[in-house]
This record gives C-alpha cells, sequence and structure tokens, in this order.
C-alpha cells in the first residue's frame, strides 16, 4: 500500500482547497455583517441630517435677512454721498 507522489500533491491540494473555501466563506459572513453594520450607521446619519435640515434652513433664511438688511443700509449710504457729490459738483459749475 504505497502512495503515489501524484496521488499525495492531490490530497493536499484538495485539503488546501477545502481550507481556501471555508476562510472564504467565513471572510464572506464577516463582510456581510459589516455592510449590515455600516447601513445601519449610513441610515442613523440619514436620520440625524434630515434633523438638522430645519436649522440649516433657519441659519439660511436668517443670513438672508442680514444680507438684505445689510444691502439696503449700503444702497442708503451711497445714495447720500452720491446726492454730497453732487450737491458739490453742482456748485462748482455754477
Amino acid at each position: 500500500m504505497t502512495i503515489n507522489l501524484l496521488e499525495f500533491i492531490n490530497i493536499i491540494f484538495y485539503l488546501v482547497l477545502i481550507i481556501l473555501i471555508v476562510v472564504l466563506i467565513i471572510l464572506g459572513i464577516r463582510t456581510i455583517h459589516t455592510l449590515d453594520k455600516v447601513d445601519k450607521i449610513v441610515d442613523d446619519i440619514a436620520v440625524k441630517s434630515s434633523k438638522l435640515n430645519g436649522v440649516f434652513n433657519f441659519i439660511d433664511g436668517a443670513t438672508d435677512v442680514v444680507a438684505g438688511f445689510s444691502d439696503s443700509i449700503v444702497n442708503l449710504l451711497s445714495a447720500g454721498i452720491e446726492k454730497v457729490v453732487n450737491r458739490k459738483k453742482g456748485k462748482k459749475d455754477e
């Protein structure tokens, strides 16, 4: 009962192949669990960011109000300066 070298290599090859398949199955299962955890985290972040949308909309509205107010002040100041400059030019022309 002697084992041929080729049969021995085939047996080793099949054992290594079986071990590799088992390891790949275990890694696949762990990857599925990790992806499930990542999916839960992404869903949680989406819920939390949707709750913050109201705050961001409020800040955006407040910024628009402040920008409009500052624009109106700048327009009034520039109109006043333009009137003063035009009066001085009008007096010089006369």
